[in-house]
């Protein structure tokens, strides 16, 4: 049974106005998003809301299909997670791995999934994706190995530039997964980015997917409200 989610508070009316207003905004800039994705071979889908990106996402994986995902707070918080768990799917879940023997293993399985799904770190107006990990394992699978990539990216991950994105994930998104992993690192401290080499640090890799090898193999499902850091 999938979980209830609790009742978060209630927008005021000067907020639900802002946020209506951005989601106005965003929703003109998205056709030229998906008209750049598709020149570098992402097909992308938009949603005005979560729950109706949910459902046809599930349209997109055959019953059976196996599916593994990397750490991402916007497939949980989308719903697409639980969806799933209570779907007729073979899932692969990283955390049943436990000694380094049993993480290779499962790695060896992940590659060989039939979908992969992630979010991305950021991504620029013109269809460039940024991301940065820690320790690659979410990125070897966005550029080899599964068959599909279902990429979860809500508005507030689009920046204007690579250097935007970039600056994004180390001021942002790093320093808010740093607080959820609870890992001893400078940004921990600081609430911003020191370039560290520490031990904990997550921010070993950087990627920029400037298209995709494979026509339609990456699929981008763009939902018109903020997911994840």
């Amino acid at each position: 049974m999938s979980r209830m989610p609790l009742p978060g508070p209630k927008l005021s009316y000067k907020e639900n106005t802002v946020m209506n207003h951005l989601q106005t905004a965003f929703s003109a800039a998205v056709p030229g998003i998906i008209m750049n994705l598709k020149k570098r071979n992402i097909d992308a889908f938009y949603y005005e809301n979560s729950k109706t990106m949910v459902e046809d996402i599930l349209t997109k994986i055959p019953a059976g299909s196996s599916i593994t995902w990397g750490g991402s707070e916007s497939v949980t918080e989308c719903g697409l997670m639980d969806a799933i768990q209570n779907g007729s799917y073979t899932l692969l879940d990283r955390t049943c791995a436990k000694t380094p023997e049993e993480r290779r293993e499962f790695y060896g399985k992940a590659v060989m999934a039939d979908v992969f799904l992630m979010s991305t770190n950021a991504i620029t107006y013109n269809g460039e994706l940024i991301n940065i990990d820690g320790n690659g394992n979410r990125l070897a699978c966005l550029m080899q190995g599964p068959k599909e990539v279902f990429i979860i990216v809500g508005m507030n991950k689009f920046v204007g530039s690579i250097e935007e994105g970039i600056h994004r994930i180390e001021n942002i998104a790093a320093p808010a997964n740093v607080q959820r992993l609870q890992k001893e690192t400078p940004c921990h401290t600081l609430g911003r980015c020191a370039h560290c080499f520490s031990a904990e640090s997550i921010c070993s890799h950087t990627v920029i997917t400037r298209r995709c090898s494979q026509p339609g193999r990456i699929k981008l499902f763009i939902v018109a409200e903020n997911l994840g850091y």
